[in-house]
């Protein structure tokens, strides 16, 4: 089983295959690749499985997806 979860970027750096990014999972610090999600800005949230980035998500299914997280 794989599992993949939302997360809220907070800040990018480097280009191309090197992009990267400080992610917070409610609160929980990580940093994640970025390369695959060009379009991903600060403040989006996106999708991460085993530490990269893999689509961007709504804000709203983001937070709802956290909150139910806390609670398993």
């Amino acid at each position: 089983m794989c599992l993949a979860v939302p997360g809220k970027i907070l800040s990018i750096q480097g280009e191309d295959l090197m992009r990267s990014g400080k992610v917070s999972f409610s609160g929980v610090m990580k940093e994640v690749n970025l390369a695959y999600l060009p379009e991903a800005q600060i403040g989006d949230y996106a999708i991460i499985h085993v530490g990269v980035a893999i689509s961007l998500v709504d804000p709203e299914e983001a937070e709802q997806t956290l909150l139910d997280l806390q609670h398993i």
